[in-house]
């Protein structure tokens, strides 16, 4: 499983959101402050600026999510066991064999259409997740996309 969470663990381009987010909205006071209080830099890291980059962790981590959710490449090159793969291959596997056939019988039609029924069905419940994760960090992803535009 580490396949999946290794090669993309580190993005760059989430790297340079989270230091631009870093260097204009937490105060350089706040760290003399921390200095002098004699924290160190990581503790100043958990103590003042993780709490203070709720918007940041929660855009990073919706990045992640989606992009992990969505991962089809990684299972089909790397994971062999039927078993671990991912659900976009798995989803994959039940497009292609649920495909139309041509058809003369009453009784196979309405089977190829419940067997289409139920695949529709499970793409919709594989979407449930994102759908219901994005309404709670909404709030967040607004705020922490508009933290590199242009300030008026």
């Amino acid at each position: 499983m580490w396949v999946f969470v290794l090669p993309g663990a580190v993005s760059v381009y989430n790297v340079i959101v989270a230091r631009s987010f870093f260097e204009t909205s937490i105060p350089e006071d706040l760290h003399d402050a921390a200095q002098i209080d004699g924290l160190s830099y990581f503790g100043y890291f958990v103590r003042i600026v993780l709490p203070l980059s709720g918007a940041i962790i929660a855009v990073i981590g919706l990045y992640y999510f989606v992009g992990h959710w969505n991962d089809y490449m990684t299972g089909l090159i790397y994971i062999t066991d039927d078993t671990r793969q991912p659900l976009q291959n798995v989803l994959q596997q039940l497009l292609l064999v649920n495909q139309n056939t041509s058809t003369t019988s009453i009784g196979v039609a309405d089977a190829q259409r419940a067997a289409d029924q139920i695949k529709f069905g499970i793409i919709i419940v594989s979407t449930l997740p994102l759908l219901v994760i994005y309404p709670f960090l909404q709030k967040y992803f607004n705020k922490g996309v508009m933290i590199g535009a242009v300030k008026g």
